[in-house]
């Protein structure tokens, strides 16, 4: 009777190891499916946006050969070459007109693109905007200036991708503040420029796009998130552009594309309009700022930006206009400096470039004063990778779900997609044998809980209060440091989360 049953249900077995094999070798083959499926829709979607641009790159070109058609006498060479100072004059009296400016730094801006891969879309509307400018009578201090933008910064009618696939093909539905501020100052906008994916990362590249390189070096990126603005420039593709900065994303790249920036002091010029990534991050704020040749040229920028028109359009930008007795005077300054925050170590340039320059301004008649910046791991770990990953990077992740990683944000990433318990496990095995991995580990755990934020930002307040302290005690005008430098290999500083360090720890 058992070996009937037996007999029996040895069939049934087979069957059943049969029906879960086949149910196990679909599940298989569909999720195979899917995710071929999806990666060909992402492939799909980065080819055309790829290809849209080239489609904006050869729309440059046919206006630029259109222009010389009728105009074959002007040198574009000669006009590119102008400092900044030299090309507003020269378009007040007449002896330039913005037409010939706009097509010269639109043949450039194409050059250097084709060079180094640093734009993102071309403003069409400029060409009807330059006819309305040449009707005015009123010329504003930037008047007939051609500005690249960042990507992230709103402009009418074109998308803010951030290089996150999903923000593609959004056209938006207003011009962010700055950008209607340059408007009513006489510049005009014409080209985007490329950024790093999410703008948290220093190199500058992102899957949509791809990777730019630096003007100097090939070999080199130029820095983000801004990478593609000061890879233009620093190109001479364009005169003046803008970018963000929260930790270093406008400064990076000027320093390792041999320009000039300028980050101003956060919401000394306005952000309404911007397209971000940590959407309620208030930590550490970001702003917006100028890059350009030279610092003259950034003066006249703010010059020209400080103005009613900013502080009407957006009421939360304090309305002080700007001060060029201060800008002007040729009184001696007391300069503080540091060759080392004592945390992070300067590469020898950078040291160097402060020792050299602080006997320069010596010599000049200056009193330089050793500064000692105070705490600055507590800075780097509780301060700001705290501050910046308070939600554990849950908002980050959720912008990238579904959406490819770029290469150089991944180690970053890769720590986010932790989950907290996990990461404190590795904050305290780490402790004894890496202590500074083990605080980084500590920090991606974020805050945990409102209470904590809300003591965070308190942290944040004293510790500006306690920096401003030691400045005023020493009586400081201006405060000389290391930069980041030199620019890095393509590919590097997404290994190096703290490099960055001498351009975010200041409050």
């Amino acid at each position: 009777m058992i070996a009937d049953n037996l007999t029996q249900t040895a069939p049934e077995a087979e069957f059943t190891t049969y029906l879960l094999g086949t149910i196990l070798a679909c599940s298989v083959v569909t999720i195979a499916l899917i995710q071929w499926a999806r990666k060909k829709k992402i492939a799909q979607k980065i080819e055309t946006a790829r290809a849209k641009r080239e489609n904006k790159v050869k729309e440059m070109k046919k206006a630029v050969a259109q222009f010389k058609q009728q105009k074959p006498e002007e040198d574009g060479e000669s006009i590119v070459a102008l400092s900044l100072s030299e090309l507003t004059e020269k378009l007040k009296n007449g002896s330039l007109s913005p037409d010939s400016v706009l097509y010269a730094y639109m043949e450039k801006a194409v050059e250097v693109h084709e060079e180094l891969n640093c734009l993102t879309d071309f403003f069409h509307e400029c060409q009807t905007e330059l006819q309305e400018l040449k009707k005015t009578e009123k010329k504003g201090l930037l008047y007939g200036i051609p500005v690249s933008l960042k990507e992230c910064i709103d402009y009418k009618g074109h998308s803010s991708t951030t290089g996150i696939l999903k923000r593609l093909d959004q056209p938006l539905l207003e011009d962010s503040v700055i950008v209607q501020v340059l408007k009513k100052c006489g510049a005009i906008p014409f080209v985007a420029t490329n950024v790093s994916q999410t703008l948290i990362c220093y190199d500058c590249s992102n899957p949509i796009y791809g990777e730019t390189l630096n003007p100097l070096n090939h070999k080199k990126g130029p820095g983000g998130s801004s990478g593609g603005g000061g890879a233009l420039i620093g190109g001479g593709g364009s005169i003046l552009g803008f970018g963000t900065d929260t930790a270093g994303s406008i400064r990076i790249p000027a320093g390792f594309c041999g320009i000039c920036s300028l980050k101003p002091t956060g919401n000394r010029l306005s952000t309404h309009g911007f397209s971000e990534c940590l959407e309620g991050m208030k930590s550490f704020v970001s702003v917006t700022g100028p890059m350009a040749r030279d610092v003259d040229s950034l003066a006249l920028c703010m010059k020209a930006l400080l103005c009613e028109d900013m502080f009407h359009l957006d009421p939360a930008v304090p309305p002080l206009p700007f001060n060029n007795e201060i800008y002007t005077s040729s009184s001696p300054l007391r300069i503080g400096y540091y060759e080392s925050d004592g945390f992070l170590m300067p590469t020898p340039s950078a040291k160097r470039a402060v020792a050299e320059t602080s006997q320069l301004l010596q010599k000049a008649g200056h009193t330089l004063i050793p500064f000692s910046p105070p705490k600055m791991e507590y800075v780097f770990y509780e301060l700001f990778l705290r501050g910046i990953m308070a939600d554990a990077g849950t908002t980050l992740l959720d912008h990238l779900k579904g959406d490819i990683v770029d290469p150089n944000l991944e180690p970053s990433i890769r720590i986010h997609r932790l989950p907290v318990w996990l990461k404190k496990i590795f904050a305290f095995v780490l402790k004894p044998l890496a202590p500074r991995f083990a605080k980084m580990y500590s920090a991606a755990c974020g805050t945990g809980s409102v209470k904590n934020l809300w003591r965070l930002h308190a942290d944040a307040q004293h510790y500006c209060r306690e920096y401003i302290a030691e400045w005023m005690r020493l009586k400081l005008d201006v405060l000389l440091c290391p930069a980041l430098c030199p620019a890095f290999t393509i590919g590097y500083p997404g290994q190096f989360l703290g490099r960055q360090l001498y351009t975010f720890k200041s409050p």
